[in-house]
């Protein structure tokens, strides 16, 4: 579902040693530098500034093959020093056979290794958790751009809304908002889908943050349009 997510540090050499402590052990072993990004498959971070400040309050859970990966991700990084947020163990609560080790990164957003019987590729982003001031307002929001990001509502309780993607799922959280700008992006099959999603988007009221068109400055053929959710985390479709 996610075509790619990226966050804001404070501290790009220290989140590069964070991410390239426990990431390994889930699959993605060797982190790449783009410019000002560092990327670790189809996660990446980038330096804050003034005007785009620090991610804060996001969870990220990234699969892990077995249990054992999972145990790896936690000892490696508690071993290090980093922050644990919750030790290996089951989480029945989210799924029977859900697997899961927390630890917290340099900036406090909540990184999980997590295994469980869906069908998932080491390594991927398996869900995104973020944290909305007006869940009503950011699940209208997501379920206006579900047709044309891969996304479908599933569950909708009192302090949580989660909807599931072909390959992933994406949770909203009620409480304190999730810092802005945090970036992910959703695939899409081809322009026309881009130009809907934005088009669609923007007519119901929320707020654009680049036209659809081009961007080679990326890659050659990535063609994009970005919107604003109402906490003004950048969203994207991507072709």
């Amino acid at each position: 579902m996610f075509d790619h997510v990226t966050i804001r540090v404070s501290d790009r050499a220290a989140a590069e040693r964070f991410y390239d402590t426990v990431l390994p052990s889930v699959g993605l072993d060797e982190s790449r530098r783009f410019g000002q990004y560092t990327l670790w498959g189809d996660f990446s971070i980038v330096e804050a500034s003034a005007d785009e400040p620090v991610t804060r309050g996001l969870h990220v859970g990234f699969f892990a093959p077995s249990h054992e990966v999972v145990d790896d991700f936690w000892r490696s990084g508690t071993e290090a020093g980093y922050r644990d947020d919750g030790p290996p163990g089951p989480r029945p609560r989210y799924r029977e056979d859900y697997y899961g080790a927390f630890l917290l990164d340099p900036d406090g957003n909540s990184i999980e290794a997590v295994h469980h019987g869906l069908d998932r590729e080491p390594g991927d982003i398996d869900h995104l958790w973020i944290r909305v001031a007006d869940l009503a307002a950011s699940r209208g929001f997501y379920e206006t751009i579900a047709p044309y990001a891969g996304l479908r509502l599933v569950s909708v309780l009192k302090n949580r809304v989660h909807f599931d993607g072909s390959r992933s799922s994406f949770g909203l959280v009620a409480g304190e908002p999730t810092t802005d700008p945090f970036h992910m992006a959703f695939p899409a099959g081809d322009d026309q889908t881009v130009r809907e999603f934005h088009r669609v988007a923007t007519e119901a009221g929320h707020r654009d943050n680049g036209a659809p068109g081009e961007r080679s400055e990326y890659h050659a053929g990535y063609y994009g349009a970005f919107v604003l959710d109402p906490d003004s985390s950048s969203t994207l479709v991507i072709l």
